[in-house]
């Protein structure tokens, strides 16, 4: 079960899928006879899912200081525990359990920011190398006095750019085709416009794409204006940020401009719908994007939101959706509340999770087609306790993919594999 395009629901039965040394899918067809592996007849195999935005070193605090605004939740819980992940011997408990965790809730691949820290960023990535899981790991440029604390910052602009460098060549240096660096300076209030410039004149020098969030809330959109007098995005931009493969985390409060600016440079979105919920003051506008043609993946922004899987993400999308269609102040008439044309179909979320990300990462990942690596998760229906069960008498492939995808717990994932090498899964 797959969704090659917006809107657009594949269901393949009784396939064989052959995979080549190397991981990558050489064909896919009906065959009679033995094979490797057969996932049975109560399974269902997707996509492997791709988590295009979260916070590593926020791990140990899931779920936790969700009530305070977020420039306070940084100060008070985040930069603290952040400043904890630079120890390794702290950063050796996390990192394992973390990145296991996720790869069993189906996370394939993911895209984390990681501490200020070289050898802990490197820690991270050689994590996710042992341990199988496709990811880009940045380690967190931010230098700004006004706008992070002095023990958890670098020291200027040009130990953000050097650091950042070093990172580079060190996780080059692990030498696995899975894991690779990404550029991240934090967001404009963590950075000083030196650190901004030079960061992105090393994503020109190295090739290495680069990571950021951009107008997340009322707090940095108007932050932004207040210091560029422009946009958060137009500011990015300016200082050469904005490039192919750029991933903006949240960009809740987008304009149509702002939007104009990402698509043109062919740069995306990695939508947070949960952890918008809880920071950003506004509902992203995935429909929005989507039909103005910029690249939209899902993300779960560990930890501002506070569910680790990416299938939950899914539903929580669709939701999110509603409520800026339909509006929520119901003082106003139904013509005034909410924004329209705005709602999203679960298949367009489980897109933005698997096809829309791979786009995100122009990686080759994302589908179960020839020629892509074969990242999927296999999902066992009908598991005793469970709650996703199949009724034959009613459900076809339509109402069999909605429920796995609001309803699929770890516990239902039997195997997944990433680049045809099993690395997770409770069977």
């Amino acid at each position: 079960m797959q969704t090659p395009r917006r809107g657009e629901l594949q269901v393949l039965q009784n396939v064989v899928i052959d995979v080549d040394d190397d991981g990558t899918i050489i064909s896919i067809g009906h065959r009679d006879g033995p094979v490797t592996h057969d996932l049975g007849e109560h399974s269902v195999l997707l996509p492997g899912l791709i988590d295009s935005h979260l916070h590593a070193p926020q791990w140990p605090q899931l779920g936790t200081g969700l009530d305070l605004p977020l420039e306070q939740w940084l100060l008070e819980h985040t930069f603290p525990l952040e400043k904890r992940l630079t120890e390794p011997e702290f950063a050796a408990q996390v990192w394992p359990q973390m990145v296991a965790t996720l790869l069993a809730h189906g996370t394939t691949t993911a895209v984390y920011f990681a501490t200020i820290d070289v050898a802990t960023t490197t820690m991270l990535a050689s994590t996710c190398a042992e341990l199988g899981q496709r990811a880009f790991v940045g380690r967190v440029a931010m230098d700004h006095t006004g706008g992070t604390p002095e023990w958890y910052r670098d020291a200027d602009a040009n130990v953000s750019i050097e650091n950042s460098h070093l990172s580079i060549q060190e996780i080059q240096m692990l030498g696995n085709s899975l894991v690779k660096p990404v550029i991240t300076p934090r967001f404009t209030p963590a950075c000083s416009n030196d650190a901004l410039i030079g960061l992105g004149q090393l994503s020109i020098e190295t090739g290495v794409r680069l990571q950021t969030h951009c107008s997340e809330s009322d707090w940095q959109h108007h932050y932004a204006i207040e210091r560029f007098r422009t946009t958060d995005t137009q500011a990015l931009a300016g200082f050469g940020l904005i490039r192919p493969n750029t991933i903006l985390a949240h960009g809740d409060h987008l304009g149509d401009s702002d939007l104009d600016i990402v698509r043109l440079a062919g740069a995306g979105v990695a939508h947070c719908p949960l952890s918008n919920a809880y920071f950003a003051n506004a509902v992203f506008p995935a429909r929005r994007a989507l039909d103005a043609g910029v690249k939209v993946g899902l993300g779960t922004d560990i930890a501002g939101g506070a569910s680790p899987g990416l299938l939950p993400q899914c539903a929580h999308a669709v939701t999110a959706s509603r409520y800026l269609e339909d509006g929520v102040d119901p003082g106003l008439s139904a013509h005034e509340r909410g924004v329209s044309n705005s709602r999203i179909a679960i298949t367009d979320a489980f897109y933005m999770a698997t096809t829309g990300g791979a786009e995100l990462l122009d990686l080759p990942i994302g589908l179960l087609a020839v020629g892509r690596s074969f990242d999927a998760l296999a999902v066992q229906l009908n598991r005793p306790g469970s709650a996703l069960q199949m009724w034959t008498e009613i459900d076809d492939g339509d109402r069999i993919f909605e429920k796995v995808v609001r309803l699929a717990a770890p516990a239902d994932i039997s195997n997944v594999w990433v680049n045809g090498r099993r690395v997770a899964g409770a069977a």
